[in-house]
């Protein structure tokens, strides 16, 4: 667990294009798990991975349109 990089709130307000707040409120309404270390939080690069897969519209493999027949000219 120790060996990966933990992002700040403002490196997932940046990464994202988000405010700060935003991101605050994820973490307190617990959809984005994050570490309390003293004054700041820290979350885990799959942690944020994970909050965005729960958010996305559809999953990342989407066969539904692969199955789907192709328009006729």
């Amino acid at each position: 667990m120790l060996s990966q990089q933990f992002l700040s709130v403002k490196d997932v307000a940046d990464l994202l294009k988000v405010g700060e707040t935003g991101v605050r409120s994820w973490i307190k309404h617990g959809d984005l798990r994050a570490v309390d270390v003293g004054r700041e939080w820290r979350i885990a690069p799959r942690d944020l991975e994970s909050f965005l897969l729960r958010h996305a519209n559809r999953p990342p493999d989407d066969t539904t349109r692969q199955n789907q027949p192709k328009p006729k000219d």
